[in-house]
């Protein structure tokens, strides 16, 4: 059965603001440019520059033709060309049309948008090409998209693999840039609190930019901030999405809160582009809900839709009239759009209700409980030589590494010397641990182990028979009880935690924690949790805020996670938010193209 919403929920601030002013701010830099000019935009821009300011918006301050940046040359015929980018080193070197325009004799002018922000190196490399004095720069302080009533996100899809990988912390003063802008917009915040290095140094930026500038006394719209860093719990996102907001971005891709549907879908020839937002109707009753509840509620949507139309049965000419004046048009709206999602259920259906995936859920319960743990590493062992998908065998290999503290190195054979680098990169990040001999997998397994004799060498569950010492992710379940314990089946219809994301076997580390220190006001009697979390923790008194202030602003959460979040997350939130009357709602933002972490973990490092 579909969530309730609260019918106490404070008023959410207007994030239409934030398209305004990013919208007046391109506007304002393209007019630097005046008269007709031609726009090359960055492939991973368009999406969100379409929900800021489409085509004809452009075309009405004077931008001839669009092009997508491609690293080809350049085939504009235009004397002015802006190029809207982010600052990327590779793509300034393609930027070299000046040199060539000036070998030519043609002049022609330039200008670069950097958005978000423009970096020392870019203009280094413009320097070094020789064209510095010929193109003319500038910033976009395009921070943040709202992508629904609850959701913002600044779109950088770089942004996990070059903090948490390559240790390239540029993007701190960006996540510490945006924070600034809310503050200014819908502060001040009553209370900060965080977790993980990069959470500390974006709070730090932001405090700085606080202190420099000018400070103005208005009404709070947010009450607290709470900064979380993806690495501080990587077992959530490699686990399978089953709410159906996260299985529609599993198999179709949402990008800027936009699907396309295919013919399968649609059931014509044509694909579809759909907004997934709360203004469709159909679609925010379930984008919470676990699969298994969703197709029941849409053949009761169905029916309840044609006991609408059936009323116009036995209408007058007036009552016919006013029917289709007032109700017909939404009937038909929300009837194609309960055929998308039906279409989008039976498809998803075909993909994820075979036996291997609910196999791999049960594997990946058993991981998360910590039993069965040799049936598992059978089955990761199978789907490895059957080749199935190496993303979701190096996920299932990394969720066994996170839980089990580490794996075999049998697995670092599987896939060949090509994908060295790869496993390389998923050590550094932690995400794969080669264990040492004499550790063990669990209390259980240890007694286990002992009995089995490690004569076969290749074979991969008598290589686990030499394992040792229990993962922090076995401490940090016990103590947050992450785990729910009960002999009762989970009821998915009326779920009890945030564990129903999950079919009831585990409530997400990232949701628990928030939960936690929100009902603490702080880390006070968390301290074994931080310290298993390698620290970095801090809670602190925003600027210009009244702590004890009781207003409804001081319900509403913002919950910024630095590297990426899974629909998964944002649906527990929700929950939480409905659940406890002082957390009525939680506002929640990632700095990622999309929530797609539990891809974009191992993706992002090949």
């Amino acid at each position: 059965m579909a969530h309730s919403a609260r019918t106490d929920c404070p008023e959410l601030p207007d994030f239409f603001l934030l398209k305004r002013l990013a919208r007046d701010q391109l506007i304002y830099l393209l007019e630097q440019l005046p008269g007709k000019k031609d726009l090359f935009i960055e492939a991973d821009l368009m999406s969100p520059l379409d929900r800021i300011a489409n085509v004809s918006t452009l075309k009405q301050h004077e931008v001839d033709k669009l092009y997508k940046v491609e690293y080809k040359p350049i085939v504009s015929t235009s004397d002015q060309l802006c190029f809207l980018i982010r600052p990327r080193i590779q793509t300034v070197k393609w930027i070299y049309v000046a040199n060539a325009d000036k070998a030519t004799g043609r002049f022609r002018r330039y200008k670069i948008i950097f958005t978000p922000q423009k970096f020392y190196a870019c203009d280094a490399v413009l320097e070094e090409q020789g064209i510095i004095g010929d193109v003319t720069t500038d910033e976009w302080s395009f921070y943040l998209l709202p992508l629904d009533d609850d959701i913002i996100s600044l779109e950088l899809p770089e942004f996990f693999r070059d903090n948490f990988l390559a240790g390239d912390q540029r993007w701190v003063r960006t996540a510490g840039s945006a924070l600034h802008l809310l503050h200014s917009l819908y502060g001040p915040f009553s209370k900060v609190y965080g977790i993980g290095r990069c959470s500390k140094m974006a709070y730090e930026s932001w405090r700085e930019q606080v202190e420099e500038g000018e400070q103005k006394a208005r009404q709070a719209e947010i009450g607290k901030v709470f900064l979380i860093d993806r690495d501080v719990d990587f077992v959530t996102p490699l686990c399978s999405q089953v709410v159906y907001e996260g299985l529609v971005d599993d198999i179709f891709k949402i990008k800027c809160a936009c699907v396309e549907f295919g013919p399968d879908v649609t059931s014509s020839d044509k694909s579809i582009k759909v907004m997934l937002n709360s203004q469709d109707r159909v679609f925010n009753e379930i984008r919470n809900e676990h699969f298994s509840n969703v197709f029941g509620f849409l053949s009761q949507k169905a029916r309840n839709l044609q006991t609408s139309y059936d009323k116009r049965r036995g209408m007058d000419i007036k009552q016919m009239k006013t029917f289709v004046s007032e109700e017909l048009k939404g009937l038909k709206q929300e009837h194609r759009l309960l055929s998308l999602h039906i279409g989008a259920c039976e498809s998803i259906m075909k993909k994820k209700t075979k036996q291997d995936f609910q196999e791999l859920l049960k594997t990946e319960h058993s991981l998360l409980e910590g039993f069965e743990i040799r049936e598992s590493i059978s089955f990761i062992e199978e789907h490895i030589n059957r080749q199935v998908s190496m993303i979701e065998s190096l996920r299932l290999l990394c969720l066994l590494s996170i839980t089990e503290n580490g794996k075999s190195s049998f697995f670092l054979c599987s896939y060949g010397v090509d994908h060295l680098l790869t496993f390389a990169n998923l050590r550094q990040l932690g995400l794969l641990v080669e264990q040492q001999p004499g550790e063990t997998l669990t209390v259980m397994e240890s007694k286990v182990g002992k009995l089995v004799n490690d004569r076969t060498g290749g074979k991969l569950s008598d290589a686990f028979s030499s394992l040792a010492k229990k993962s922090n992710f076995r401490a940090l379940s016990r103590k947050l009880n992450l785990v729910p314990k009960s002999d009762e089946e989970y009821d998915l219809r009326v779920p009890r935690d945030m564990a129903y994301i999950f079919s009831g076997a585990y409530v997400p580390l990232s949701c628990k924690l928030i939960e936690q220190v929100l009902e603490r006001d702080g880390w006070t009697g968390l301290e074994e949790v931080t310290r298993l979390l390698n620290g970095h923790e801090f809670a602190v008194t925003g600027y210009g805020a009244d702590s004890k202030a009781k207003n409804d602003a001081q319900r509403i959460i913002l919950v910024m996670f630095l590297g990426g979040c899974t629909f998964s997350e944002i649906s527990a939130l929700r929950f939480l938010g409905r659940e406890k009357p002082s957390m009525l709602f939680l506002l929640t933002i990632w700095l990622m193209e999309t929530p797609r972490v539990s891809v974009t973990l191992i993706s992002s490092i090949f």
